[in-house]
C-alpha cells in the first residue's frame, strides 16, 4: 500500500472512532433512573456574565443512587445554579437549602423509559450516519488516489473490502452500546 492510502486508512479510522467516542459522551447524559453526575455535563451556569460548566463550579455528589447533591463553591451562585438546571430540562426541579441543591430522581415510568430507548436507537443512528460518512469519503478519496496514482485495480478492491470491513467493526461497536445501553435503561 502505498503512503497515501494509509493516510486515508488513519484520517477514516480517526473519523470513525470519534463518532463512537460522541456516542459514549451522549449516552452518559442520558437519564436510566439512577443519579449520575454525568448528567450535569450539558449544564451551564451563568456566571459574572460567563457560561460556566456546573461541574467546575460545584462538587457533586450521589446519594444513596437515586440523589445528587450539588454543592457550590461560591455560595453566592445557588439562584444561578437553580435557573441553569430548571433551563436544561433535566425532568428533576432542584430543590436549594440555602447552601446546597438536592436533585432527586423518581425511578422511571415503563411510558418514560421507551422514550429513552427511543432516544438512544436515534443517537444511536447519528453516530452509524457518521460512521458512514467516513466510509464515503474514504471510498472517494480511494478512487482520486485510483486516478491520482494509477493504483491497480485489483488493489482499489482489496482496499474498499478493508474500507467496508473497518464500517462494519464500528457500526458492530455502536450496535453492541446502544443494546448495552437499552438494557440499562430497561432495567428496573
Amino acid at each position: 500500500m502505498s503512503e497515501a492510502v494509509d493516510e486515508l486508512f488513519l484520517f477514516g479510522e480517526e473519523k470513525m472512532e470519534k463518532a463512537v467516542n460522541q456516542l459514549k459522551r451522549e449516552f452518559t447524559t442520558i437519564r436510566t433512573g439512577r443519579a449520575n453526575p454525568a448528567i450535569l455535563d450539558r449544564v451551564l451556569v451563568d456566571y459574572y456574565g460567563a457560561p460556566t460548566p456546573l461541574r467546575q463550579m460545584s462538587q457533586v455528589t450521589v446519594q444513596d443512587g437515586t440523589n445528587l447533591v450539588i454543592s457550590p463553591y461560591d455560595k453566592s451562585v445557588l439562584k444561578e445554579i437553580e435557573k441553569a438546571i430548571i433551563k436544561a430540562d433535566l425532568g428533576v426541579a432542584p430543590n436549594s437549602d440555602g447552601i446546597c441543591i438536592r436533585l432527586s430522581f423518581p425511578p422511571l415510568t415503563e411510558e418514560r423509559r421507551k422514550e429513552i430507548v427511543k432516544d438512544v436507537k436515534r443517537i444511536g443512528e447519528e453516530s452509524k450516519v457518521a460512521v458512514r460518512n467516513a466510509r464515503r469519503d474514504m471510498t472517494d478519496d480511494l478512487k482520486k488516489l485510483e486516478k491520482s496514482e494509477n493504483l491497480p485495480e485489483d488493489v482499489v478492491k482489496d482496499n474498499q473490502d478493508e474500507i467496508q470491513k473497518l464500517t462494519d467493526k464500528y457500526t458492530s461497536l455502536i450496535d453492541n452500546l446502544v443494546s448495552e445501553k437499552e438494557k440499562e435503561v430497561l432495567t428496573v
